[in-house]
């Protein structure tokens, strides 16, 4: 039931059925073969960027008006003749710029009528998908926009523009790369669609089971060991998945159960599913597409923008994970029976470091033995690694054929023990190799995303069609042709839930595009950044503040990717210009990720969280009170983009690899202490003064620079006019921050701040060439004379005619990771009180459960 919000409720039978999901099966291949480089080599079969996204569209609406309703009383098991006309009808007119191609690129914003008649037709027909595949609100936003940008005349006071043509319109929105088929739809296209293709056939592998088996087994006989089992099983789950309500139906299935089995309500067996399968939206490398969307708005690199956003989401899973121990503690619970054999402590400390070591070992050994390898083998090095995958593959299945299958519980059967740890593990290791070729190729090959996941697939189809042969053959099970048949059927459902997966996530691209190219047509991007400026009166944490409230707002109703584009296109770049008027210098990686997590968290909040509805509906739980319980587990989720905003040290921005390491230690450590402080529970249950000195302690070892510039100014005041100067007093790798005074993009007069990195040069003079700034002196003004072309200068924003008011040099100060040493001795004053108090009954009492 909750499964069909994401791949479409309607299953038809006969004719109708098999062709729904051969289209969806062709449209699979499609991908594989544009992503393949196959089309080079063979010389046919190669699309441009406009047509694959045509091809894409048209797949996805065809199978959108096939698979989705109209209505709630609508037939699900036929397809209704009208669905047919306006599937063929949608199709068509996403196929528009494909069929027409070479007609189309002769008349550039030249569109004939019946260009105007189709894409007209063609924006309808995306409208009345997405209302079928995603409901009501992101069709009715984007049917605002386009509203507005033929009604601007009428519009009032400062929301009025010059207004758009039809003819305008239907051009700007439908025939070029600026509105439905831009960006978005591309990212989409390239990489999106083969992640979930990918994480589908992971899934229909046995992946999915696997994971949750060794995470139960790991975990499971801990206090609450289900619950803390499902976030680990969650997130393994979040690295390939896309979707958080996907997640909570795929895990929750099986985990809600087993945590209500050991204590937890209804509610909180939910609430605990939600959290963990929304995160699994924040977790590189899929991110729910937006890792994919960044790279192409900020235009930074995807390895980039992994290692920005790896920090905050690994922190967050271990506090949840750590909340979740809390709350069996509050509650007294126990954890399931382990049937893993008793072993003493210091045995399993040895076995899990000599796993560890080998496990390095190994990768060091694959890194460095492949870079020798390669230049060595020249051409050949392809097939000699592949080969060696291979081999390491069947190696890998022939220590799995010794166990016995892992079989897929049913929910409400009674669980007597756990699986035992090492079978467990040991007989589905050869799914973490795609998973490995994945990563390499990304990180260490640095293909391109599209291509990595392409690779990976390739290989994930290898090991679906051959496992089971395989294993018959290892494990002396001689039906070899009914396993081949089960290895065909398991691809053919891959690649079929695949493309289902991606229908509600293509037209939700297609129809957030109609956004994006309203705002870049009416310029409604300037107005709303005056009236956010305007509500916010300037105030960088009322403008952060605001913008989370619009990100919830929207995702109520929008998919995370959808909310991710229209906000980020509307309000991203006004707080950078707010931070920077305000002094405070905030990467654009860091806007962007603040508004992704707070497009995710919609999806728990209530009263329209869509993921606690999905969860609720396999608990049998109330979902607004399984909203509000997973809104309260996720805190750490919300509190982090503030925290990342103001110290982009979280986010690893110019930080070195040791720096780093001590950076994700504290930060760990202090997001348990803020899940503490939220929980109200530590070594015991919390006082209140005890909650808020951990609420102090957490946030100061998170910004710990916030105490320190209360002690010392990180900055000295120099006057302009010695600009010089400063620059060759200060050292090579650091900045000078300068307040400017100059005019926008239309004219206003505006003030800002600029962090500028100190070039090479042996003088100040000499560095200040470098730059690419000349100066003049006015008086006691000094003025930019000159920004030379294509310099350091004129990419940081300097422009003729600016003023620069004020030079901020560095100081020589104390580190201010010195503010973490008072931190952590008010944390051990909060520990001593609490353990004084840890035989004391009252302090320690169950908390009373609720009804489950």
């Amino acid at each position: 039931m909750v499964a069909s919000a994401d791949t479409g409720a309607r299953t038809p039978h006969g004719f109708p059925g098999k062709l729904l999901v051969s289209l969806a099966a062709l449209w699979s291949l499609f991908q594989l073969w544009i992503a393949s480089p196959l089309p080079f080599m063979l010389g046919f079969g190669v699309f441009n960027s406009a047509e694959a996204r045509s091809i894409h569209l048209a797949f996805a609406v065809f199978l959108g008006f096939m698979a989705f309703p109209a209505f709630k009383r609508s037939p699900r098991d036929r397809v209704p003749i009208a669905d047919w006309l306006l599937a063929s009808i949608a199709a068509f007119c996403a196929a528009y710029l494909f069929l027409f191609y070479s007609e189309l690129a002769t008349r550039p914003g030249n569109p004939t009528t019946y260009d105007v008649v189709v894409a007209i037709i063609g924006l309808l027909t995306l409208l009345e998908a997405t209302r079928r595949a995603l409901g009501p609100p992101l069709m009715i936003v984007a049917l605002v926009f386009i509203i507005y940008s033929v009604a601007g005349p009428w519009m009032p006071g400062v929301l009025a523009h010059r207004g758009v043509s039809l003819e305008a319109l239907a051009n700007h929105q439908w025939l070029t790369s600026q509105g439905v088929f831009g960006i978005a739809l591309g990212v989409s296209t390239s990489f999106v669609f083969l992640f979930v293709l990918f994480g589908s056939l992971l899934d229909k592998a046995g992946a999915g089971n696997y994971f949750i088996k060794v995470a139960f087994s790991l975990l499971g006989h801990y206090r609450g060991g289900p619950a803390k089992a499902a976030v680990v099983a969650s997130g393994m789950t979040g690295l390939i998945s896309g979707s958080s309500i996907a997640n909570t139906v795929t895990t929750g299935t099986f985990t809600i159960p087993m945590m209500k089995r050991v204590g937890f309500s209804s509610e909180k067996a939910g609430a605990v599913e939600v959290a963990s399968s929304v995160n699994g939206q924040i977790m590189p490398p899929v991110m729910g597409a937006a890792a994919f969307l960044m790279v192409e708005y900020i235009g930074i690199s995807y390895v980039d923008v992994i290692k920005h956003a790896f920090l905050p989401a690994v922190i967050s899973y271990i506090a949840l994970i750590y909340i979740v121990h809390l709350e069996a503690l509050k509650a007294g619970m126990q954890g399931l029976q382990s049937s893993n054999p008793p072993r003493p402590l210091l045995r399993k400390i040895i076995g899990f470091l000599t796993g560890l070591i080998l496990l390095m070992a190994l990768s060091f050994g694959v890194y460095y033995g492949l870079g020798w390898l390669k230049p060595v083998l020249g051409d050949a090095a392809g097939w000699v690694i592949s080969a060696g995958l291979a081999v390491v593959y069947v190696a890998l299945l022939k220590l799995g054929s010794q166990f016995p299958e892992l079989e897929l519980d049913k929910p409400d059967s009674p669980l007597i023990t756990l699986p035992q740890t090492r079978p467990t593990v040991l007989s589905g290791l050869h799914y973490i190799l795609p998973v490995v070729v994945l990563v390499w190729c990304l990180m260490v090959e640095r293909l391109s995303p599209g291509l990595s996941a392409f690779w990976a697939t390739v290989f994930m189809i290898f090991i679906i069609l051959t496992q089971r042969p395989l294993l018959g053959i290892f494990r002396g099970d001689n039906r070899l042709g009914s396993n081949v048949w089960r290895g065909l059927y398991e691809l053919w459902e891959g690649l079929v839930a695949g493309a289902r997966n991606m229908i509600g996530i293509g037209i939700a691209t297609a129809t957030a595009g109609i956004i994006v190219g309203a705002v870049a047509q009416t310029g409604v991007g300037l107005v709303l950044a005056d009236l956010v400026e305007m509500l916010s009166m300037g105030n960088l944490m009322l403008m952060l503040l605001l913008t989370a409230v619009l990100s919830l707002i929207l995702g109520m109703g929008l998919p995370t990717t959808a909310n991710y584009i229209v906000v980020s296109a509307l309000l991203a770049p006004v707080i950078v210009t707010l931070g920077q008027q305000n002094g405070l210098i905030v990467p654009l990686i860091a806007v962007h990720l603040f508004v992704f997590y707070f497009g995710i968290m919609a999806d728990v909040t209530p009263p329209v969280g869509l993921a606690s509805f999905a969860a609720a509906a396999v608990s049998g739980g109330d979902p607004i009170r399984t909203g509000f319980q997973a809104f309260y587990y996720s805190l750490r989720t919300a509190a982090l983009p503030f925290l990342f905003i103001f110290n982009t040290d979280l986010l690893l921005i110019n930080v070195d690899f040791a720096h780093g390491v001590l950076i994700f230690i504290v930060a760990t450590v202090a997001m348990l202490i803020f899940a503490a402080a939220t929980q109200g529970w530590m070594v015991v249950r919390s006082r209140w003064y005890e909650s808020l000195l951990l609420l102090l302690v957490a946030f100061t070892l998170f910004r710990p620079g916030f105490w320190m510039d209360v002690i010392h100014d990180p900055y000295e005041a120099v006057p302009p006019a010695q600009l010089a100067e400063a620059m060759g007093s200060v050292e090579e790798d650091s900045s000078l921050r300068m307040h400017i005074r100059g005019e926008d993009e239309i004219g206003n007069e505006r003030e800002f701040y600029l962090l500028v990195p100190i070039p090479e040069g042996e003088t100040g003079e000499e560095r200040l060439d470098n730059l690419g700034l000349m100066l003049m002196q006015d008086g006691d003004r000094v003025i930019v004379d000159m920004v030379t072309y294509g310099s350091l200068a004129a990419d940081l924003g300097f422009a003729f005619d600016q003023e620069i008011l004020e030079i901020q040099a560095p100081v020589d100060r104390w580190a201010k990771e010195w503010m973490w040493i008072p931190a952590l001795l008010v944390f051990a004053l909060v520990v001593g009180l609490q353990w004084r108090r840890r035989d004391d009954p009252a302090a320690t009492a169950p908390s009373r459960p609720q009804s489950a």
